[in-house]
């Protein structure tokens, strides 16, 4: 739960490591023997380098408060690990739909163990909900996506893994700045340095804190003097989430969103997460529930339509945007708030989703930029990323050709302006 957020600190691994993931599990770098020599030679060359880095950042740690006992155990043993620099320098060239996300995040295993972990700590949990006002079955949920309950939690040296990246230097910053809290948190004495293990980007426990944000939002809610956010029970590491969650102004009882019925002619530009309106303005231009029931009052809501006129669209609340400081990715914020409903016992999406369109290369996607610049629909930009400059490039040609204004980037489109 903390990935680079614009943001929050605390997503502030999240978006660049993602949750603790089977990456974690990948072996150790082989040894110098083992490798061709070029590659032996660099990589002793980076250790070499490294280690002066180290004695640098000990210097500045010093400085700040860390203790010189605290910082050399810590960094017993600690080399440069060539694993995350490799994970860290990896840029998927494809993504994945929606759907297809949503069919894992919130597969039928997922939700029958939400419900039997519902079930098994269901007093803890209403102890939380009561001091902290969220609710159970979202921390259920946040849970489930993290880990998947706690079942992995990542294995990777959190000391290594942020000193490799702030070495590294892509993110030095941001990566020093999460090294010196993993300190602050060694020498408070909640962890030791052999326990403080995550994600390869340094998310850590059950529900993936960075360490900065652990510092700030961590709970020792089982009241035992220390805030175990990485031990088997889950308690304090769910008790964090959910204060994270209340700080940010979670609403509780309150929907993150609902499925809706689009008036027919409605105008896709209005359908923008930045776009809020209260809710009684969605209901005078006849935006109703899915099932025909008017929309809840639950504050200002803003349309959601993320796979286009053909896929469901959604009114999506202010909790929908709570979660998305825990990681700012509108999938993520969806999984969670389906995968919390269906926990409670919710249904499926009433309108499919179009799974027969395939995801877009990030290729495809400056493709697709570049074609339509070509045609007069100016992108502001071929960068392979789709934002609010292409999807208003794409509405506008898909007036002009008579089509839905949807501005969704899909294969069909591409082939279409090929």
């Amino acid at each position: 739960m903390t990935r680079a957020r614009i943001f929050s600190p605390l997503m502030a691994g999240l978006l660049l490591a993602g949750c603790a993931s089977q990456a974690d599990t990948a072996p150790a770098p082989p040894r110098a023997g083992t490798i061709g020599a070029p590659q032996a030679a660099q990589q002793a060359a980076a250790s070499q380098d490294f280690a002066a880095w180290r004695n640098d950042f000990r210097r500045r740690a010093l400085a700040e408060g860390i203790q010189p006992a605290v910082f050399d155990a810590a960094f017993k043993d600690i080399d440069l690990n060539h694993q995350v620099i490799k994970l860290d320098g990896g840029q998927a060239e494809f993504t994945r739909q929606l759907w297809d996300y949503l069919d894992s995040a919130v597969s039928s295993t997922r939700i029958s163990t939400g419900q039997a972990r519902l079930r098994e700590l269901g007093p803890v949990l209403d102890r939380i909900e009561q001091r902290y006002g969220v609710d159970a079955n979202v921390l259920l949920a946040i849970w489930g996506m993290e880990t998947n309950y706690g079942s992995y939690r990542g294995n990777t040296s959190t000391i290594e893994g942020l000193a490799t990246l702030a070495f590294e230097g892509r993110r030095r910053q941001f990566a020093e700045n999460q090294l010196l809290a993993a300190l602050r948190i060694l020498q408070s004495g909640d962890i030791s340095v052999a326990g403080m293990r995550g994600s390869w980007a340094g998310a850590m426990g059950h529900t993936q804190f960075m360490p900065t944000s652990y510092l700030e939002y961590a709970q020792d809610f089982n009241g035992d003097g220390k805030r175990d956010i990485w031990g088997e029970d889950p308690t304090d590491a769910l008790a964090s989430s959910a204060y994270y969650l209340s700080r940010f102004g979670w609403q509780q009882d309150a929907p993150w969103g609902v499925e809706v019925r689009l008036p027919q002619g409605f105008d896709y530009a209005q359908a923008d997460q930045k776009h809020r309106r209260p809710v009684a303005e969605w209901r005078r231009l006849g935006v109703t529930q899915a099932n025909g029931q008017p929309l809840p009052e639950a504050g200002d809501a803003a349309i959601l339509v993320p796979a286009g006129a053909q896929g469901p669209a959604f009114a999506v609340f202010n909790n929908f945007y709570v979660i998305k400081r825990y990681n700012n990715a509108t999938a993520y914020a969806m999984g969670v708030g389906h995968l919390a409903d269906k926990i409670a016992g919710g249904s499926d999406f009433s309108q499919s989703w179009p799974r027969h369109e395939r995801a877009l290369s990030r290729t495809e996607k400056r493709e697709l930029q570049q074609l339509l610049t070509r045609q007069g629909f100016d992108t502001q930009g071929a960068d392979g990323v789709i934002g609010p400059n292409t999807m208003t490039a794409i509405r506008a040609w898909q007036q002009e050709q008579g089509l839905v204004a949807d501005g969704y980037a899909s294969a069909s489109l591409l082939e279409r302006l090929r």
